[in-house]
């Protein structure tokens, strides 16, 4: 309206708002009939809405401070019926606000006294790898169980899901020990029938002999107790190029082979059935070697500063966490 007061056409003023020009024909009859009053919205067909600004915060309110008398968290039917709102309602108003109650997600705060240190080393291995040099991140899926139905398995059909017999006959378990190199994403991976240094020592001898001796190695691992024997330090000496970075305790998720694992666990293991250990071992050797022939690497993303400014506010949530050392220092840092 005040560019049309100016004296302009509707052409110009459409071509100058980027609106079409009926649109200005539409306003501009609507401002000639009403004046002002003629620009605000008119009410809108349909019915009016009956859950007030005040009703919604409520529900919201009820949602983050309070919990129902008989379980741990709201239902839809059980805020519903507290509130005397509609369960569609309150489905709409969980939606709109990113409320589930229902949903719970875990978490764990490492006490790592160097916590910061090994994770600036390992993200710094992820972010900027050392010329000349190879990345691994090695971890071991131990007790990987040979387990079989008690009953053939029924197929999935059109409307009809897969279906299996819920109980199970366990056949012996099985360890894998694998190293996913983090430029290329192929793995190298050995099974074992035991979890301890002397096949662990083994596992390093197969790295050994599939990198070209002229590249150092990096390997990131956790602190199980296997990677820090005696024998194994006496190993690391006598093969120089070894380099091992631990993460840090209870940081299984910087670890980016348990990336690997779950694609294992999900893709092939979950739904499988195997009748001996050596079936099971099988299976795990010819879905290691699909996956190298067409190997994806996982990308990190999060730089130590980022990690740190999130592990900083979980910090500052949990009341006598025992972890306001950790924070200050993530602060220095």
């Amino acid at each position: 309206m005040l560019a049309c007061a100016d004296g302009r056409t509707n052409r110009a003023v459409a071509k100058e708002l980027g609106v079409d020009r009926g649109t200005i024909t539409k306003w501009r009859n609507r401002f000639v009939v009403s004046r002002l009053a003629g620009l605000l919205d008119e009410p809108r067909p349909g019915r009016p809405r009956l859950i007030t600004d005040e009703k919604v915060e409520a529900v919201i309110t009820k949602t983050l401070e309070e919990r129902p008398a008989d379980a741990t968290h709201w239902s839809t039917r059980s805020m519903a019926k507290a509130t005397g709102i509609s369960q569609t309602a309150i489905s709409r108003i969980g939606r709109a606000f990113g409320l589930q109650p229902h949903r719970e997600e875990t978490f764990k705060l490492s006490t790592d006294p160097q916590f910061i240190e090994k994770l600036r080393d390992v993200v710094g291995l992820y972010l900027d790898p050392p010329q000349a040099a190879v990345v691994f991140c090695m971890d071991e899926q131990s007790q990987i169980q040979a387990i079989d139905r008690t009953q053939p398995a029924f197929p999935i059909l059109p409307g009809t899901p897969a279906r299996r017999s819920h109980d199970y006959i366990r056949h012996g378990t099985t360890s894998l020990f694998a190293a996913l190199e983090v430029a290329t994403g192929k793995v190298i991976g050995q099974t074992h029938g035991r979890h301890r240094n002397e096949e662990f020592r083994r596992f390093l001898n197969v790295i050994d002999r599939e990198v070209p001796e002229h590249l150092d190695v990096h390997l990131i691992l956790d602190n199980s107790s296997t990677h820090k024997t005696d024998e194994v330090q006496r190993w690391q000496l006598r093969h120089p190029r070894f380099y091992f970075h631990f993460i840090p305790t209870h940081s299984s998720w910087l670890n980016l082979v348990e990336r690997w694992f779950a694609e294992l666990t999900n893709k092939w293991l979950r739904r499988s059935a195997h009748r001996s250990v050596a079936e099971l071992r099988t299976a795990i050797e010819q879905w290691l070697a699909t996956w190298n022939e067409n190997p994806r690497p996982f990308i990190w993303t999060k730089s130590a500063d980022q990690i740190l400014s999130t592990i900083a506010s979980y910090c500052q949530r949990v009341n006598d966490s025992g972890h306001q050392t950790l924070i200050a220092r993530s602060c220095q840092a």
